[in-house]
């Protein structure tokens, strides 16, 4: 039923030819629910690819994590252990966006907050008298990105040591995939 959904956006003008969709509208929206609904990942990139498509799609860039979504191919006779490696690099990308985005909302937010306050302390308004935003300098900025290095390091030592035991897991199972293969051909 979700094939018949993508090819009834494609169709109405959503994901054409291998082009990104950037817009949200209704009729690309339901293609891009449905691929989203399959994947069971994050809210899902605003692209598609095109129907018989076999290889994998990167998007743009997502606005909050700032990573390329990729939309992974589904091989029409896949096997359990492919799909069992493709689950796996679904579920990576959706835990990476997650992370990332929550990461960079963070960083953002603690950001205006500190210039902000900085301005504040010097008694100057957030914008001049032309409108510009007024910014802080170089080595005011570096105290900021320093203490929320800090804050955060234990945040980004989990990350790190959570990526290396999940990459291998997704390094082992290409390996089991493989010599499954191997063996199979053999026999």
């Amino acid at each position: 039923m979700a094939v018949r959904e993508v090819v009834r956006a494609l169709r109405a003008g959503g994901c054409r030819f291998g082009r990104f969709s950037s817009s949200s509208s209704s009729s690309s929206g339901g293609g891009e629910r449905a691929v989203s609904a399959r994947r069971g990942a994050f809210k899902g990139p605003r692209f598609c690819p095109p129907a018989g498509s076999c290889r994998d799609w990167i998007g743009p860039p997502d606005k909050r994590s700032n990573l390329r979504p990729v939309i992974f191919h589904v091989p029409s006779h896949e096997s359990p252990l492919e799909r069992r490696l493709r689950e796996l690099r679904e579920e990576t990308q959706a835990w990476n966006q997650r992370f990332w985005a929550r990461q960079n909302t963070a960083f953002q937010r603690e950001k205006e907050e500190f210039i902000y306050s900085r301005l504040k302390a010097k008694g100057l308004e957030t914008r001049d008298k032309t409108g510009q935003k007024v910014t802080l300098n170089a080595e005011e900025m570096a105290d900021f990105y320093k203490d929320f290095l800090r804050k955060n390091f234990r945040k980004h030592m989990h990350y790190n040591r959570t990526s290396a035991e999940g990459g291998y897991a997704r390094i082992h199972s290409p390996f089991l995939f493989t010599s499954t293969c191997c063996f199979c051909h053999c026999l």
